[in-house]
């Protein structure tokens, strides 16, 4: 890309028949453009500032943004030369006005605000072959941009593909252990269950057995109470008959 070739310093001659305030106003000016000559950019940017504080005027104002373009205030530097394109000024001056916030956005790497500024340059001044040149470059950069642009946007979709998938695979892995602890946590129990009936039913068999066993000791006591009460009475009518 060329160099910036608009600097946009327009000299002002006074006359004599200036008012104090025009005298005031175009020595402001005056001082800026000298010190801008001389590179002393921030000095050269104040006086223009103290110019447009006393009245507006759209030379003072482009060659503020030229100073801020020069010492790499570019956001700066584009507030004023769109102020000047804006405004209703010579063709020339908005046609330089273009050239230069084209020149200010490609050094912001705003590629297709550069590509708009430098085809309206072109369109009010069709002989101008470095703003041709900067559209042409500005095209190239803006077309590579979008492709990165959309390249990244579709690293970003895989990016954000992968992950969702991922996650769901969390998911299902999460879902399958929780399905796992689960089936087992019912083993357990259904085993705990069945552990506790049996020895519920163990106890019972005991508690069975014992009745029966209890219930047997009870029918030989009642058996042997009776075989010996028949003993005793049968005894007894022996002892009876002998006495006779």
């Amino acid at each position: 890309m060329k160099t910036l070739s608009k600097t946009g310093i327009f000299l002002l001659l006074a006359t004599i028949t200036m008012t104090a305030n025009a005298q005031s106003k175009e020595s402001l000016i005056r001082n800026g453009n000298s010190n801008f000559k001389k590179g002393n950019f921030n000095v050269a940017a104040d006086f223009y500032k103290k110019s447009l504080d006393t009245k507006y005027n759209d030379k003072a104002q482009f060659n503020l943004g030229d100073a801020y373009y020069q010492q790499k205030k570019f956001k700066e530097a584009e507030s004023s030369f769109s102020s000047v394109a804006g405004r209703n000024v010579t063709p020339q001056m908005e046609a330089d006005a273009y050239y230069n916030l084209g020149n200010t956005m490609m050094e912001q790497q705003k590629y297709e605000e550069a590509f708009n500024a430098f085809k309206r340059c072109i369109k009010l001044n069709p002989q101008d072959e470095d703003a041709r040149y900067n559209l042409e470059y500005a095209r190239k950069k803006m077309i590579r941009q979008q492709q990165q642009q959309q390249q990244q946007q579709q690293q970003n979709q895989d990016q954000d593909k992968q992950d969702q998938n991922k996650n769901q695979q969390q998911d299902q892995n999460q879902d399958q252990q929780q399905q796992q602890q689960n089936q087992e946590q019912d083993k357990e129990e259904q085993e705990q269950q069945q552990n506790q009936q049996q020895q519920q039913e163990q106890q019972m068999s005991k508690e069975d057995a014992e009745r029966m066993l209890q219930a047997l000791q009870e029918q030989e006591k009642n058996t042997m109470d009776k075989m010996n009460e028949a003993k005793a009475a049968k005894m007894q009518r022996r002892k009876i008959q002998k006495d006779w």
